[in-house]
């Protein structure tokens, strides 16, 4: 058996008090108290404040506490405009895209959005600057069920077939195409670091996917897989440091944290869900919306924290 040195690198430190600011994997026995402590990060979701219009397959972007949702199904099946502001606690209504849609993707800030694609399939793009829409730029290929990643002004549009476009904030072009076609791919990153993963493959066969792909600004490059297929699934993060959450099929709970190499499970949401929208990052993420299978109006808040746990022997 492994010793903690030959682990950790060093031995467990004998001290009569806690240290102040301990880091995460740190261990030391407590003499005054004569326990064995360390730091171990403690991930897990709670509910957040519910979106005021429930649907699926709508997007996400920002962060956990500053966030924007638009788009989406409602459960009558049409597609809708309907954008709304998270503060961290709650739901506000703003100016509706100005056309209607869903398994739409996004890119950018609460103050500072990007919108492309989706269904009824269009190729259409809008910007918001924290109050409206206007009207951006076309997408070469017009397509849904597909990802985004970056910011307004250098975000990626990937997937939903396999076809890649960058926009600079006045036009997108086509760069190369993914290693693995799919629709409902999820993805988190930058336009030039960019992490896709799972999805569904075209018809007849509707292959169910684990794939996971990296950008590197100029092509696509396999990596490890996520441990559960899954498709219409939420993403968060960056390449480095990613989230998978919720998809289909059957209806999913998994969370996987990606760390640059290889997936690993983590905390299970509250609610299983597919068709969610995702922003954030892997200690502190958001889930909205999605289909249980009906659909919901649900929001949940992924947080990962340090905490120092005593430990017992049994």
């Amino acid at each position: 058996m492994s010793t903690f040195k030959e682990i950790a690198g060093r031995n467990i430190r004998s001290l009569s008090s806690d240290p102040s600011n301990p880091g995460e994997g740190e261990m030391w026995y407590n003499s005054t108290s004569q326990t064995l402590k360390g730091v171990v990060l403690s991930s897990a979701w709670s509910a957040g404040g519910n979106l005021g219009t429930a649907r699926q397959a709508l997007a996400s972007v920002g962060t956990q506490t500053v966030a924007l949702a638009f788009g989406g199904r409602l459960p009558d099946n049409s597609p809708t405009g309907v954008t709304e502001e998270y503060n961290g606690s709650s739901w506000s209504s703003s100016n509706s895209l100005n056309t209607a849609r869903f398994q739409i993707a996004g890119a950018g800030i609460q103050t500072a959005g990007l919108a492309f694609g989706g269904t009824p399939t269009t190729a259409d793009s809008e910007e918001y600057n924290g109050t409206s829409w206007t009207e951006g730029d076309n997408l070469n290929t017009a397509r849904g069920s597909l990802a985004g990643a970056g910011i307004q002004t250098a975000a990626l549009a990937f997937g939903g077939g396999d076809g890649t476009e960058s926009y600079n904030g006045t036009t997108w072009t086509a760069l190369a195409t993914m290693n693995t076609a799919r629709v409902g791919i999820a993805g988190a990153g930058t336009s030039t670091a960019a992490l896709g993963f799972g999805g569904e493959g075209p018809a007849p066969s509707y292959t169910l996917y684990n794939v996971s792909e990296e950008w590197n600004g100029s092509s696509w490059s396999e990596g490890n897989n996520l441990n559960t297929a899954r498709q219409q699934a939420g993403g968060s993060g960056i390449q480095t440091a990613a989230l998978a959450f919720g998809g289909q099929n059957p209806t999913r709970a998994f969370t996987e944290e990606y760390d640059g190499t290889s997936w690993t499970e983590i905390a299970d949401m509250s609610t299983a869900r597919y068709s969610l929208s995702g922003n954030g990052t892997t200690s502190a993420s958001l889930a909205a919306g999605g289909n249980t299978p009906s659909v919901t109006d649900a929001t949940e808040e992924f947080t990962a924290a340090a905490a120092t746990q005593t430990f017992t022997t049994s």
